[in-house]
């Protein structure tokens, strides 16, 4: 490659909930996770990082890398924090906040929906067969209102991570583990809210790139075949024929990412065939919902006036593979000693190859639709104010390098890769804790949430992205080499 696409776009994330502060307090927007932080369950959330009081600070510290987008996330619980009751001014904040980004040269990127929404629709709100409906009611008042700031929109975060978290993995409110059921009926759920946030969106926006992205997981039941449900029109495939299609796609898909290991293996056989006994299983009041919101979710996507609800391949890329996200019990970590079964975030293990396989895979497997890393990044540990390096010795410039150089090796091979993201700007609170440190830029807590000139583990992350930025849109390559 002798340069770079001049359409190809860099950018930074950031999502509403985890930077802006202001919610679940006295007097607040309460969300989903205000009996979480109430209950002392989780650190509370509180001023996130300043983001609602700083914006156009962190809006000029995004330009000054010289990216060309900035993924923004919109809070529901503070556009609605009573039913019914929407507030114009937290609109408008959100409208200059878009603004601002145009002012500087960058696209806004709007996430309607980043794993939270208004407490008063309850904790287990995406089992409510009314979900969709009410999400489509709630994307039909805000789209309108943002739509002359933004053409770049993604419908529901990781719909696939918000099911897992909530109902597998006891992580997000009301925090169940190993309800598969109900895992499931979340899912089609929010699968049917993309669907027809997407129609709303592209009704009123008809130029609009329209997607919902994945947390790229290695299992096919709790990744891939969300989003082949999802497509499965585009690939002419008839309603009575999507079950046989599906597992046609996860032996596909499975041959075209890495070998396991038995660890993995033995991960894909449990998730099977605790997905199989969920298939076979007759009566009960859980069963019928989740038969109900399936059959809902393909009313949408097979009634729908659009052949496919997914503009681009969106997907954000840590380690995918599931077998390496388990731990043994006392073993070391950043700070410490790590005593769950779950390795800590980190603790996740970079594998630039891994990324470039998964673009090249993401790009073949849905028949050249266009593939954006919408969420790339790698995590540190701050404890007690003290910062402590990975054990494993990576740094955030070495992962930025070599994560691109992957990103641009999959090209040169012929993947059609439209822009990369990374996560996250700053640090933020990371879903009940503000230990886990993500920006390029780290966030002082204990002196005011101060912005530092560096990344948490003192390295110049912000100035090796814009260094990588500015080499690769003139041709200069060797941005990507250790300097």
């Amino acid at each position: 490659m002798k340069k770079l696409d001049e359409n190809f776009i860099f950018g930074v994330a950031i999502s509403g909930f985890q930077a802006e502060g202001g919610f679940n307090g006295p007097g607040e927007p309460a969300n989903n996770w205000e009996r979480f932080e109430r209950t002392g369950r989780v650190e509370t959330s509180g001023i996130g990082v300043g983001w609602w009081e700083r914006i156009e600070e962190y809006l000029d510290l995004a330009q000054s890398l010289g990216v060309d987008m900035v993924r923004l996330g919109i809070e529901w619980a503070r556009i609605e924090p009573r039913e019914g009751e929407y507030d114009t001014e937290a609109i408008s904040k959100y409208r200059a906040m878009m603004q601002g980004c145009l002012d500087r040269g960058m696209k806004p990127m709007i996430t309607l929906h980043h794993f939270t929404h208004p407490n008063w629709l309850g904790e287990d709100f995406w089992l409510d067969s009314d979900s969709p409906e009410r999400f489509a009611q709630f994307a039909q008042r805000i789209v309108p209102e943002l739509k002359e700031y933004c053409t770049h929109w993604v419908t529901l975060n990781e719909i696939n991570a918000l099911s897992m978290a909530t109902y597998l993995f006891s992580l997000f409110p009301p925090a169940r583990s190993f309800a598969f059921g109900q895992a499931q009926t979340s899912s089609a759920n929010l699968l049917n809210a993309h669907v027809k946030a997407y129609e709303i969106i592209h009704s009123s926006q008809p130029e609009a790139t329209v997607h919902t992205n994945t947390a790229e997981v290695s299992i096919y039941e709790l990744n891939r075949m969300l989003i082949d449900t999802l497509m499965a029109r585009r690939f002419g495939i008839k309603r009575d024929d999507l079950e046989s299609w599906l597992i046609s796609r996860k032996a596909q898909w499975y041959g075209s990412i890495e070998k396991p290991n038995p660890l993995e293996s033995l991960a894909r056989k449990a998730t099977a065939t605790a997905y199989a006994k969920l298939a076979a299983k007759q009566g009960g009041a859980q069963h019928s919902k989740k038969e109900r919101a399936m059959e809902n979710l393909l009313d949408s996507i097979y009634s729908s006036e659009f052949e496919s609800t997914m503009d681009v391949i969106g997907f954000d890329f840590y380690d995918p593979v599931s077998a390496n996200h388990v731990s043994i019990p006392g073993q070391k970590t950043s700070g410490g000693r790590n005593w769950s079964l779950a390795k800590p975030l980190w603790d996740d293990g970079p594998n630039p190859k891994s990324l470039e396989r998964y673009c090249k895979s993401l790009w073949q497997l849905y028949n050249e639709t266009p593939v954006w890393v919408i969420e790339n990044g790698m995590c540190s540990r701050v404890k007690d104010g003290i910062s402590h390096p990975r054990i494993d010795g990576w740094d955030r410039p070495r992962y930025l390098r070599e994560n691109i150089s992957a990103v641009i090796d999959a090209m040169d091979k012929g993947a059609d890769i439209k822009g990369y993201l990374h996560w996250s700007l700053v640090d933020n609170y990371e879903w009940g804790s503000r230990s886990p440190r993500f920006g390029l830029y780290g966030i002082d807590r204990e002196r005011g949430c101060k912005i530092m000139k560096t990344d948490a583990q003192g390295h110049d992350a912000g100035e090796t992205y814009k260094r990588i930025i500015a080499g690769l849109k003139s041709g200069d390559f060797s941005v990507l080499r250790a300097q």
